[in-house]
């Protein structure tokens, strides 16, 4: 889209846009209580790879709002550019009111390249109920999933673009205090577990949990809390899923309702924090003050030159007593989205089942409809470098659990 400009070559191209505001025109009229978007207009800034984006928000109830920018260079027949790098009156706790700016670096996100069939696309969304303490909001946009440092196994290709709606998640895995609390109330309230959970300390995540006991625990949470659950029995969504060992399919999913597990996508686009074309979520490289992990070393040096620490083994600020070795959440600094921990410590279930990464791109991504493996991600206490990558993939089977395994909840936006 922009070119960095050369010597002799005069200035950067002009940007060619044409702007679309909030939901004007995309969706069916609003209520007087939503919020409405409108006089947006972008301009390059001269000489720079900065694009200033200008807007309206106009909101009935005077609420705090959430605002995202989308991105086409198809002339809007999509907008899956993966443009994260915004400052200004975007994400959440933006008021309403006239002339609100947004700037863009486009030479960060989509750096070398030109068109002239660029759109932006400003969304407002009034939050509704806030989210409970302990989660961060995920702003809405594009990114690019998979390997794009080409070091991984095959199943992190092809790299393709994914927009993710705005979500809230989780900014701890579930410890095993959070999870006794929901436990204890689901067993009074007609809820079976295949496992009761452990944990290190109260503190500490919860492991040895499997993919349905994850999931009926995300249905109580919601149900303890008075909202509507997400997970049902059946394509009807009439029964509550509570009990079993039941094969969940996409379309038993209220999508808008309830805690659930974070999509695949929903995981990768908030473990990467904002971030494109890092490994970790964090950086590039990895170090136990980062991170508990597995430091795996090969003839007297770390086996992956990403992973820098002067020694081998697990973290020893943790592998004391007795094993599991994890650490008590948010041990290590936050991600740009302000979660922790989704790099070692323990693996994170995701509702998807595992497959192939498509060619295309996507719009929330649920996973395919069949599959024997569920999704986990993230790496544990016990893994290398290499397998806590943010792009690396993981599946096992639904029934599967050890001391390395736990996972974390994700709430629709406007919960």
């Amino acid at each position: 889209m922009i070119t960095p400009e050369k010597a002799g070559a005069g200035r950067v191209p002009a940007l060619a846009v044409l702007v679309v505001g909030g939901w004007l025109g995309f969706l069916p009229p609003l209520q007087a209580a939503d919020p409405v978007v409108s006089n947006v207009r972008a301009a390059q800034r001269p000489g720079t790879q900065w694009v200033e984006i200008a807007y309206d928000v106009a909101d009935a109830d005077g609420d705090k709002l959430t605002v995202s920018v989308a991105v086409s260079d198809t002339g809007g027949a999509s907008y899956s550019l993966p443009a994260t790098s915004f400052t200004g009156d975007v994400g959440p706790n933006v008021s309403p009111g006239p002339g609100k700016r947004i700037v863009w670096d486009a030479g960060k996100d989509w750096p070398g390249k030109f068109s002239a069939n660029m759109r932006f696309r400003v969304t407002a969304d009034d939050a509704g109920v806030p989210p409970p303490a302990g989660m961060a909001l995920i702003p809405a946009g594009s990114f690019t999933m998979g390997d794009s440092l080409s070091e991984g196994w095959s199943d992190e290709l092809p790299l393709h673009t994914v927009s993710v709606s705005a979500f809230y998640m989780d900014k701890y895995d579930v410890t095993k205090a959070l999870w006794d609390e929901v436990y204890t109330w689901a067993l009074g309230h007609g809820y079976g577990f295949d496992n009761a959970g452990a944990g290190k300390a109260a503190s500490h995540p919860v492991q040895t949990v499997t993919w349905y006991d994850a999931v009926k625990w995300c249905n109580a949470r919601s149900e303890k809390e008075g909202r509507v659950p997400a997970y049902y029995t059946s394509v009807a969504q009439t029964t509550v899923y509570r009990t079993g060992e039941g094969d969940v399919q996409n379309d038993w999913v209220k999508w808008t309702a309830g805690y659930r597990l974070p999509t695949e996508a929903e995981w990768e686009k908030a473990a990467r924090g904002g971030l494109s074309g890092q490994r970790f979520p964090w950086g590039s490289t990895i170090s136990w003050s980062q991170a508990n992990y597995y430091s795996f070393w090969e003839n007297g040096k770390p086996a992956y030159a990403y992973d820098v620490n002067p020694t081998e083994g697990f973290n020893p600020a943790y592998a004391t007593g007795d094993s599991p070795f994890t650490s008590p959440v948010g041990s290590f600094a936050p991600n740009g989205y302000g979660l922790y921990d989704l790099a070692g410590n323990v693996w994170e279930w995701c509702w998807d089942r595992y497959g192939a990464y498509p060619t295309g791109s996507q719009t929330d991504p649920r996973g395919p409809a069949r599959g024997l493996h569920r999704v986990d991600r993230g790496g544990g206490w016990l893994d290398y470098a290499f397998h806590c990558r943010t792009a690396y993939r993981n599946g096992n089977i639904p029934t599967y659990r050890y001391d390395a395994l736990g996972f974390r909840s994700v709430l629709p936006s406007g919960q």
